[in-house]
């Protein structure tokens, strides 16, 4: 299989760029236009800071303060935070948005989490899931989730919840059993 994504850049081109994000009301429509004017690099900015601040890996949450979601179908929305909540227990993790795709993470994170099996959508959560219980270090940062104008979305529910759930049990089967073989070391941090 061919795995295909996306890699941003998400450090400043020049060491003398000055950004800051922008300060948005997210709890008015105002303030929700405006974040959707151009959000990726102000989210991709904020990550990258939060990389520099030390974390080997920062995930984007669609249901902490200062996110927003527009236009999640109620069905999805049920059955996305009842997943969540589902590895929140599983995993006895703070983490609440699991599932969600907005992630960055340190090349040494993701060299650690290797071998990585998923060849589709389930890699959203091994990755997370495998950097969590390896031990390395994590933050949350808030997004804005909207729902696409355009198109049908590629993942189909009962396609990927066995192959979601399979990655959930091959993780915690490693957290409970492994006896830590494939923690961070003190030489790769």
């Amino acid at each position: 299989h061919h795995l295909r994504g996306r890699i941003y850049r998400i450090a400043p081109t020049s060491a003398s760029a000055k950004y800051a994000p922008p300060k948005l009301d997210l709890s008015t429509v105002a303030g929700q236009i405006a974040g959707l004017r151009s959000p990726n690099f102000a989210v991709r900015y904020l990550a990258w800071e939060k990389l520099n601040e030390g974390y080997d890996c920062v995930f984007g949450s669609r249901f902490i303060k200062d996110s927003a979601v527009i236009g999640y179908p109620t069905l999805k929305l049920i059955i996305n935070r009842l997943a969540n909540l589902f590895l929140r227990l599983l995993f006895n993790i703070k983490l609440n948005d699991t599932t969600n795709a907005f992630k960055a993470y340190r090349k040494i994170a993701i060299d650690g989490c290797r071998p990585l099996i998923s060849p589709h959508f389930n890699l959203t959560i091994e990755l997370p899931l495998k950097a969590i219980v390896r031990g390395y270090s994590w933050t949350v940062i808030p997004i804005t989730w909207r729902n696409r104008r355009h198109g049908i979305a590629k993942m189909q529910l009962k396609e990927m919840g066995s192959r979601y759930l399979f990655i959930c049990l091959y993780v915690w089967l490693e957290k409970y059993f492994s006896r830590g073989d494939y923690r961070k070391t003190q030489s790769s941090k």
